[in-house]
């Protein structure tokens, strides 16, 4: 079964909502102990910033593999199965 753009959007928006919560929030814990002191509104935009770049990532890699690799791996689970 293929995925739709739209769901291929959707996967990668709540997928980098989560990564971006993680990350500000780790952001916040890790970086006083290397000496690094961020505002809390410094580090909202830059996780915006890679967020962003993120979404757009994940979005093409998704649709690439749909178009192309989705192919592939049913060649090659085809010729595994045959060899059963």
């Amino acid at each position: 079964m293929n995925q739709s753009r739209l769901g291929s959007l959707i996967e990668a928006i709540i997928n980098v909502f989560i990564g971006f919560a993680i990350n500000y929030t780790a952001n916040m814990l890790i970086f006083p102990m290397f000496g690094f002191h961020i505002t809390p509104g410094a580090n909202f935009a830059l996780g915006l910033i890679y967020t962003v770049i993120s979404v757009a990532r994940s979005y093409c890699v998704r649709r690439w593999f749909n178009a192309r690799l989705h192919r592939l791996a049913g060649a090659v689970a085809s010729t595994i199965e045959g060899r059963r």
